[in-house]
């Protein structure tokens, strides 16, 4: 016997047993227990019509944005301001990405040079420290 044949929503020994247990270790179990005894045929496709209700309330939605067609209030006034004050953000988003890439170029600039001053700084150190009688030269502080 499978165990969705012996938990089926039914006053069976399995769930009545199940549901007196609940009730002595947490009480909300075994309402749970009991709601799931009463109600649980009612609540068969309550989760496939439930994801299909997000799906189609949040499908359009993307990474955050605005993706595809829109609802409409109803107002002609409102849905042409929507759209626009939508255009406007999602210009502002772009404006934003690109200065965030831009400084994040520069970062990659400043620690190139800062790199090339240190790996330079090693090879002058690297160069005096061969030679005899010289020692590495101290960095200013």
């Amino acid at each position: 016997m499978n165990q969705s044949a012996l938990l089926r929503p039914d006053w069976t020994p399995a769930t009545v047993a199940l549901m007196v247990l609940g009730f002595i270790v947490f009480w909300p179990l075994g309402l749970a227990m009991l709601a799931y005894i009463l109600f649980g045929d009612r609540f068969r496709n309550f989760k496939r019509e439930a994801n299909m209700t997000v799906d189609g309330m949040f499908g359009r939605c993307r990474h955050g944005r605005y993706r595809g067609p829109h609802f409409t209030s109803g107002n002609v006034a409102f849905d042409d301001w929507r759209k626009a004050e939508l255009e406007r953000l999602e210009a502002e988003r772009r404006k934003l990405d690109e200065m965030r890439e831009e400084f994040d170029a520069y970062l990659r600039e400043l620690r190139r040079a800062k790199d090339q001053e240190e790996f330079n700084r090693f090879m002058k150190d690297r160069e005096a420290a061969k030679r005899p009688g010289e020692g590495p030269v101290q960095p200013a502080t």
